[in-house]
């Protein structure tokens, strides 16, 4: 927990000096369909929409049209301090696919990574709303999560994001009566790295010891950060994927102080790379199930499963093949700390509370994210390169493996200059099923689990399997399955372990339960 003090400096501003509301763009978000359904396979829409993150806001005076912040800079004159910035600036409405080519129709959202206007925008990050002024809020235990994307048009260095974090419903209005934009503008963004480069954290400025930086011309990092509990679903571009728990042991998403922010809270290496798809033009639908305990939604979370549904066939997450690691397909505490020690680091994420702390969080219920961005501080090679630059690509956790039968990303390479100038590149989430118009699909699934003794085993995941064209050969009819029909042309096995039924989960597959 961080000292009062730190916490106490970015709350304690007047009602007068607040985080203020724009007039000039008109906020109008953009419409998106998605769907619950429960274990017999009936589906409800929801009439959702999207928000745009307030980092990538116009950022102005409350009077005018002057620049509160340009490029990666504050104005001083309006800015001098937080709570004066709050109540001289005003964050304004979003022009989505003029300025942020944010495309949604229907069930589809498309995302470009470079959108030349007035002036040129990159990448972008989004929430799923409620309603006009709140998030979606997903609680995730003993649920399942199914989304379909087409991430061929990313190359190396991009990154792909669908994840969930731990805001607050209403972007932290009330917790923080300074923040006057809240959620309906796109406020309250938290993640396991205590990111500093917020502009505003809990309705005040961060700009206290702000400092630009040298390798991007719109970003920098403040005094402050914000820290919560993340699961990142799906990272990935057309080479590499890596899904990954990220738990977070602060108590509250307060501000931090710089040297505690500058210290995340994330645990990149126990990241889980994924099977990848059998080709990287075609869309393919993954399903990420978070098990607990009791197999009920109040149950601790013990295990996250994946698979992966594509052009009707189902193919299992790969298997570890790493030396000291159990060999098996999902994440758990075991894999994590197995893998900790395999890689010879430290086990930051057992330090942070492990998938208890991340089960916590989902109790309470967590944000959809969706995003599209570039790493200048790492240039994305921890996806899908060598990492660290200077370390042995021999070594586990260093090359990237799955990539054996691939040319991998260069181990080197150049911050994203030419891709961001050159390239519009698009990040398009396509349909759940090819034949229609839709493009977005998401499922909470109220699934009845059988014992875990039965369905889950005790597997761990694998550096991703490069490009698969088939569903692992051990899929069979016996007390490991789950999938018992993957649509037409299925050649695999339709019988269930005893005590569960083979249930239609949509056109592609059927599922044992």
């Amino acid at each position: 927990m961080f000292p009062a003090a730190a916490l106490i400096s970015l709350s304690l501003a007047a009602f007068a000096r607040a985080q203020q509301i724009g007039t000039q763009t008109p906020e109008v978000h953009p419409s998106l369909t998605w769907q619950t359904c429960t274990a017999d396979g009936t589906c409800t829409d929801n009439d959702g929409s999207v928000v745009l993150d307030a980092n990538w806001r116009w950022l102005h005076t409350t009077s005018g049209y002057t620049n509160c912040y340009t490029g990666n800079t504050w104005d001083a004159s309006l800015c001098p301090d937080p709570t004066t910035c709050a109540s001289n600036c005003a964050l304004d409405g979003a022009d989505y696919t003029g300025t942020y080519g944010v495309t949604a129709t229907g069930n589809s959202l498309k995302l470009n990574f470079v959108t030349d206007g007035a002036n040129t925008n990159v990448g972008s990050r989004l929430y799923l709303m409620a309603s006009n002024t709140e998030y979606e809020m997903f609680k995730l235990l003993n649920q399942e999560f199914t989304f379909d994307v087409d991430v061929s048009n990313l190359g190396c260095g991009l990154n792909g994001a669908l994840y969930f974090s731990e805001m607050d419903a209403d972007g932290g209005m009330s917790k923080y009566p300074t923040n006057k934009a809240g959620a309906q503008y796109g406020t309250g963004y938290c993640d396991s790295q205590c990111p500093r480069d917020l502009k505003f954290i809990n309705g005040a400025a961060n700009v206290l010891n702000w400092t630009a930086d040298a390798n991007s011309a719109n970003s920098g990092t403040g005094e402050y950060g914000s820290c919560c509990n993340e699961m990142d679903v799906w990272e990935a571009n057309s080479f590499s994927a890596a899904y990954t728990p990220h738990p977070c042991s602060v108590d509250a998403r307060p501000s931090a102080p710089a040297t505690i922010a500058a210290t995340p809270t994330d645990t990149p290496e126990s990241a889980t790379p994924t099977a990848a798809t059998s080709t990287r033009s075609a869309w393919a639908t993954r399903r990420s199930t978070f098990l607990t305990s009791d197999n009920t939604t109040t149950g601790t979370l013990s295990e996250i499963r994946r698979i992966y549904v594509q052009n009707g066939k189902v193919i299992q997450n790969s298997n570890t093949n790493i030396a000291g690691v159990d060999t098996a397909n999902s994440i758990t505490e075991d894999f994590c700390t197995q893998q900790k020690t395999a890689f010879g680091d430290t086990n930051d994420f057992e330090t942070h509370g492990g998938l208890q702390q991340m089960g916590e969080a989902f109790a309470k219920g967590v944000v959809l994210v969706l995003s599209v961005w570039d790493d200048y501080a790492a240039n994305m090679l921890w996806l899908d390169s060598d990492y660290p630059t200077d370390a042995d690509a021999s070594l586990p956790g260093v090359g990237p493996r799955h990539l054996r039968h691939h040319v991998r990303c260069p181990r080197r390479r150049r911050v994203l200059r030419g891709q961001r100038l050159g390239h519009v590149l698009k990040h398009p989430l396509r349909p759940h099923w090819l034949h229609v118009q839709l493009v977005w699909r998401f499922v909470r699934r109220q699934r009845r689990v059988p014992h875990l003794d039965r369905v889950c085993p005790r597997r761990y995941p694998d550096q991703v399997r490069s490009m698969v064209s088939a569903p692992d050969a051990d899929i069979t009819a016996d007390a490991d399955q789950t999938i018992c029909s993957g649509g037409q042309g299925w050649t695999g096995p339709t019988a269930c372990a005893s005590g569960s039924t083979c249930t239609s989960s949509g056109q592609y597959y059927s599922q044992c339960l």
